[in-house]
């Protein structure tokens, strides 16, 4: 079921607990929840407190036993979200299937509730996202509403600019301020001769390579078939050949070869701890695309590919239904999100 306004929705940092160590980013992250949004945000004992795998599993428990409690949003991701999972009871949250939002190291809960079930949205960050100093980006607006609000389809276009560049959350102009953006590489389509409508699995392909090293919440190969299969890479900005290797894994597991179309976000490719030259960025990105393509010619020839799409590390952010469906027409260059 869609939101009404004057909604309570959990907040919850079910990795790092941001909020704890940036306050006032937090702080605005909720204030536009309530004015832009019109939802009352509900916080969580860990949702500001460095906590146990067991506390944050509490938590997202207690917001999915909550009736009024009517979606769920992550605060920001984290390294150690896969320690939380053995700890949750599924026959919570399949009582009240309600909406979970998150990307990168939520990519744990986001598949673990797949498997279970229950479908969520692969995106939204409330401190990076509606607590950016500059405000909300139009992208990362129209698609929030759409999912928590509207029974509608979005078509996804590729943006004019972007910025992955960061500013530090101590400094007070993270408040009022946003990096400046530079012009978007855009899309690459490979192989765009069908239209696939389908619903959507994968995320934050570290996450997803740690999810197969554990060898639990994953289904049989075959239950993925002829799904859109979603990925992107964080901040971590893995190397080609690490990106290469974690496809051919999946690929040797039989999961590559399900997935008529596959959409691969724009590559982060630089860091405000680690920054790479401005000149350098585009030739990672390439050596990246070049890497998923390598291993779907061996695991799946067939597929068709679209490159550069604006979800997961990335400012404007989409945000994707992740169990719901997605329409990859390739013919005529659109992607179309069905909320």
């Amino acid at each position: 079921m869609k939101l009404s306004p004057g909604d309570r929705v959990a907040v919850v940092s079910p990795s790092f607990a941001a909020p704890a160590l940036f306050p006032a980013v937090h702080e605005l992250a909720m204030s536009r929840l309530r004015e832009e949004f019109g939802l009352e945000p509900v916080e969580y004992p860990t949702t500001r407190r460095a906590s146990t795998p067991q506390e944050r599993a509490a938590d997202l428990m207690a917001a999915y036993a909550d009736p009024s409690i009517r979606a769920v949003l992550a605060t920001i991701g984290g390294d150690d979200q896969i320690t939380v999972l053995p700890h949750l009871d599924p026959a919570v949250f399949r009582a009240d299937p309600k909406p979970l939002f998150g990307y990168s190291d939520n990519t744990n809960l986001l598949n673990w509730l797949w498997f279970h079930g229950v479908p969520g949205y692969h995106g939204g960050s409330t401190m990076v996202h509606l607590g950016r100093g500059a405000g909300v980006d139009p992208e990362h607006r129209a698609s929030l509403r759409a999912a928590l609000f509207e029974k509608t389809d979005l078509e996804i276009r590729p943006v004019s600019e972007f910025c992955e560049e960061e500013m530090d959350w101590a400094d007070p102009r993270a408040l009022t301020e946003s990096p400046p953006s530079v012009p978007s590489p855009g899309w690459f389509w490979h192989q765009a001769d069908r239209v696939v409508s389908a619903p959507a699995w994968g995320g934050n392909l570290e996450i997803l390579h740690w999810n197969l090293a554990a060898g639990r919440w994953i289904h049989p190969a075959e239950r993925y078939a002829g799904s859109v299969l979603l990925l992107e890479t964080s901040e971590e900005m893995p190397p080609a050949e690490e990106v290469f290797r974690m496809l051919r894994n999946a690929g040797e597991r039989g999961l590559l070869r399900q997935f008529p179309a596959v959409l691969v976000a724009t590559a982060k490719a630089s860091v405000f701890t680690a920054p790479r030259p401005p000149a350098d960025r585009d030739g990672y990105r390439e050596e990246q695309r070049a890497a998923v393509l390598k291993a779907l010619a061996v695991y799946n020839p067939e597929a068709m590919v679209v490159f550069g799409v604006d979800f997961g590390h990335t400012s404007p952010q989409w945000i994707l239904p992740y169990g719901g469906r997605i329409t990859v027409d390739g013919p005529a260059r659109r992607i179309i999100a069905h909320y």
